[in-house]
C-alpha cells in the first residue's frame, strides 16, 4: 500500500479507548491545583481532535469518524471502516487506532491497552495485500492462541499470518489474515 498522498481526498477512521486522556489529565489537574484551563489544550483534549488536525493538515475535508468503544475499540473502528468501504469503495479509508495506558489515579481498567499505534489503508484503486477476516460470537467458542488486548491479537495476526481470538464481554472476537488478493 502506498502512503496516503496530499492530493487523494481520503476519509478517516480514528479510534483510541483513552483519546487525548493525558492532555484531559493535564487539564484536571491545573483545574485542581487552582491553574488556568488553556483554551488550546481544552479543544486539544476531544476524542476527534487528532482526525480534525489531519484533516486540516492535509486541507482534505473529506469525512472523519472518531470511535470509542471501551476493550472493543479497534475491532469497531475495522467494522466501521469495512461499512463505509463497502458503501463507497471508491473512496480510500484511512483507519488510525492509537491509545496508551490511562494514568494510575483512574484506577485498574480491565483490558488495558498497550502503548502503540495501528494504520491501515482500504483503497480499492491499489493491488490487495490480502483480506483480513473477522467473526464475532458470542462466548468462547473462537479457537486460536488467546491475547489480552485486541492490539495484540490483530498485531499477531497481521504480523504472523496465524488467526488471533481476543476474549471480551461483548463476545469473542477473532481475526484471519489472508495473504494475496484471495
Amino acid at each position: 500500500m502506498d502512503c496516503v498522498d496530499a492530493q487523494t481526498k481520503t476519509r478517516v477512521v480514528f479510534a483510541s479507548r483513552h483519546g487525548e486522556l493525558r492532555r484531559t489529565t493535564d487539564i484536571l489537574r491545573d483545574i485542581e491545583t487552582g491553574k488556568p484551563v488553556s483554551p488550546n489544550a481544552f479543544s486539544l483534549s476531544v476524542l476527534n481532535a487528532m482526525s480534525g488536525l489531519f484533516g486540516i493538515t492535509r486541507q482534505d475535508r473529506s469525512a472523519a469518524t472518531a470511535i470509542s468503544a471501551g476493550a472493543e475499540t479497534l475491532g469497531y473502528a475495522l467494522l466501521e471502516a469495512y461499512a463505509q468501504h463497502a458503501d463507497e469503495p471508491g473512496t480510500p479509508i484511512l483507519i488510525v487506532y492509537a491509545d496508551e495506558p490511562a494514568d494510575a489515579r483512574y484506577g485498574a481498567i480491565e483490558h488495558e491497552v498497550a502503548r502503540g499505534a495501528f494504520a491501515l489503508l482500504l483503497d480499492a484503486n491499489e493491488a490487495p495485500q490480502g483480506r483480513l477476516a473477522c467473526s464475532v460470537t458470542q462466548g468462547a467458542s473462537a479457537q486460536g492462541p488467546r491475547f489480552a488486548t485486541q492490539s495484540e491479537a490483530l498485531h499477531h495476526c497481521l504480523s504472523g499470518g496465524d488467526c488471533a481470538v481476543w476474549q471480551g464481554s461483548g463476545g469473542t472476537w477473532r481475526w484471519n489474515w489472508h495473504a494475496g488478493t484471495a
